[in-house]
């Protein structure tokens, strides 16, 4: 890293709160490395409240972008210039590309759910989804599997601030994809165990099984899940989350943290800022042989 770093060195940061478990730097820098191109990813714990500025600060340092997590990626669209129209659809950015001054909001989220499916052989479309959450990880994969072609999907979300977010989601589905949507409340346990039942894939999009909440799941009873559905965490620190050892104690055959579908958004947002294709076999090797 530090051979690579000079006066010339382009900055493309990663702003989200709480950051410091990112691999995201890990990605971006090794594959900054092995393509001999001179730019520096880093991590920068920034909260709804200092967003602003920070946002403020890729032009003020004429960085090249930032890639935006939790909790402000809906938060971050007022303080761009100009959406892409997957973002305008979805209502949430993860991905700034800064090109003289005009920043643009992208997101990838979607396609790289999508896209480490597919690298696993999984093949949902034409099927049913189970999806809890409706943020900005959560609406960007309900848009994306819906316009790929899954056929139904059930949204299940808590009464909080994101309800309403669930119900634009459910009804954007509805008015503008084949696929099939309907809201239910996480609170009701019942609903829940039967909506898996009848699914092909249930995926959480949550912050549940993060810190400070890794000791908790959304389904803490193994009966609930049988060996053929598909199981899949966004979370990837830790890597087995809880979700994922109540799946394991089922015998579910296809349990899947979010390190995958991290490899391939990175890859995507690589591309926005370099014009280059990630190396995504080599960066892959590194994400999974690193057990840290």
């Amino acid at each position: 890293m530090t051979e690579r770093i000079d006066g010339h060195t382009i900055l493309i940061g990663l702003m989200a709160y709480p950051i410091r478990h990112s691999m995201s730097p890990t990605m971006h820098n090794n594959a900054f490395a092995k393509l001999g191109l001179n730019y520096a990813y880093l991590a920068f714990e920034v909260t709804n409240d200092t967003l602003p500025a920070a946002i403020q600060s890729i032009r003020t340092l004429d960085m090249r972008g930032s890639n935006i997590s939790m909790p402000n990626k809906q938060k971050v669209i007022p303080l761009l210039d100009k959406l892409d129209p997957a973002a305008e659809m979805i209502g949430a950015v993860n991905t700034i590309v800064n090109d003289d001054g005009i920043l643009t909001g992208y997101t990838t989220d979607g396609i790289g759910f999508m896209k480490s499916l597919d690298d696993e052989g999984i093949n949902i479309r034409g099927h049913k989804m189970i999806l809890a959450g409706a943020g900005g990880a959560g609406t960007a994969i309900a848009v994306q599997a819906a316009l790929d072609g899954v056929t139904e999907m059930s949204i299940f979300n808590q009464h909080d601030d994101s309800w309403e977010n669930a119900k634009r989601n459910v009804a954007l589905l509805n008015e503008k994809t084949n696929c099939k949507a309907t809201l239910h409340e996480l609170e009701n346990r019942d609903d829940l165990k039967a909506e898996i039942a009848d699914s092909f894939i249930y995926t959480d999009a949550t912050g549940v099984g993060m810190k400070p909440l890794e000791d908790e799941t959304l389904v803490t009873d193994p009966s609930w899940f049988r060996k053929d559905l598909v199981v899949f965490d966004t979370v990837y620190a830790p890597r087995t989350t809880k979700l994922m050892k109540v799946a394991e104690q089922a015998g579910v055959e296809h349990v899947f943290n979010g390190l995958g579908m991290m490899l391939e958004q990175g890859a995507a947002a690589f591309k926005l800022w370099t014009g280059k294709e990630m190396p995504v076999d080599y960066i892959r090797q590194i994400l999974f042989d690193d057990k840290h």
